[in-house]
C-alpha cells in the first residue's frame, strides 16, 4: 500500500463495485435510518444525516427512498431496528483489521463475520483487540492540480489540520481530528477550492508490510468483509507494494 490515498483509491473502486452489485443502497438506507434516529431527521442540525443524504443522491437514489428511511430513522414510519457493532481481528501475516457494520441481527452477523475470517486465513479477535490502532480522523484530499502546495498547507493548518501529505502523486492529503473536520471542510469551501475526497475514515497508527502470497490473501479477505451486506467499512494496516498492487489488480 503506498499510503492511505492509495487505499483510498481501493476502497472507491469497492464502491463502484459495490453499487454494480447493488448493495450500496442497502447500506445507505441503514445509515440514513440511523442517523436520523441518533440525531433527528433534519440534516441542517445533523452532519452525519447530511453526509448519508450526500452518499444517496451520489449513488443515484431516489428522494422517496431517502424520505423513507429517514422516517423509519425518526419513527414516523415502523422498520427494521438496526445497531452499530465492530468486529475486530487478525488476516494472514498478521494483519489487522476493523470492521464497521450496521445489524438487525447482532448473533447471525457475528457467526458470519467469524466464518469469513476463518475461510480466508484470518481469526476475528476480542472487542479492542484491533481498535486502538485505528483513531478516527477527518481525511481530505485535494488534486495538486486545484491549489499550490504553500497556500493549501496554511488554509489547512491556520483552520485546524492536524497533518498535511504532499508524498502522493496526484493529491494532497489533509488530516484532522474528527472535531475539526467540519471547519476545515468549510475553510476550503469558501476559498472554492474544490475537495476530491472528505470524510471521517479511521488512519491506522502502524502498518505491516505485506509481499508475495500473503498480499493475495490479505486482500481476498477484505474483498470477502466488503462483500457482506450487514459490513459497511474495513479498515486494516497493511503495507502491500504498489507494483504487487498493481499485479493483483490485473
Amino acid at each position: 500500500m503506498g499510503g492511505h490515498s492509495h487505499w483510498a483509491g481501493i476502497k472507491h473502486k469497492k464502491a463502484l463495485l459495490d453499487s454494480k452489485r447493488g448493495k450500496v443502497w442497502t447500506r445507505i438506507v441503514r445509515e440514513i435510518t440511523i442517523a436520523a434516529r441518533m440525531g433527528g431527521g433534519d440534516p441542517g442540525g445533523n452532519p452525519r444525516l447530511r453526509k448519508s443524504i450526500e452518499d444517496a443522491k451520489a449513488a443515484n437514489m431516489p428522494a422517496e427512498n431517502v424520505k423513507r428511511a429517514i422516517q423509519k430513522g425518526t419513527g414516523e414510519i415502523p422498520g427494521v431496528t438496526y445497531e452499530e457493532l465492530t468486529w475486530e481481528g487478525y488476516g494472514p501475516a498478521g494483519v489487522a483489521i476493523y470492521c464497521e457494520s450496521t445489524t438487525d441481527s447482532r448473533n447471525r452477523t457475528s457467526n458470519e463475520v467469524r466464518k469469513v475470517f476463518e475461510n480466508n486465513g484470518g481469526k476475528m479477535g476480542s472487542p479492542g483487540s484491533v481498535s486502538f490502532l485505528f483513531p478516527q480522523k477527518g481525511y481530505i484530499t485535494v488534486k495538486k492540480s486545484a491549489s499550490d502546495e504553500d497556500s493549501l498547507m496554511s488554509l489547512a493548518l491556520d483552520n485546524g489540520a492536524e497533518d498535511f501529505k504532499s508524498e502522493s502523486k496526484d493529491v494532497y492529503e489533509i488530516i484532522t481530528e474528527p472535531a475539526d473536520f467540519e471547519k476545515v471542510k468549510t475553510a476550503l469551501a469558501e476559498k472554492k477550492v474544490a475537495t476530491e475526497t472528505a470524510e471521517l475514515t479511521r488512519i491506522p497508527t502502524t502498518q505491516v508490510k505485506v509481499d508475495g502470497p500473503d498480499a493475495e490473501k490479505v486482500l481476498k479477505l477484505i474483498d470477502a468483509l466488503e462483500a457482506h451486506e450487514d459490513i459497511k467499512d474495513v479498515y486494516a494496516n497493511f503495507d502491500i507494494p504498489d507494483q504487487v498492487l498493481a499485479q493483483l489488480e490485473k
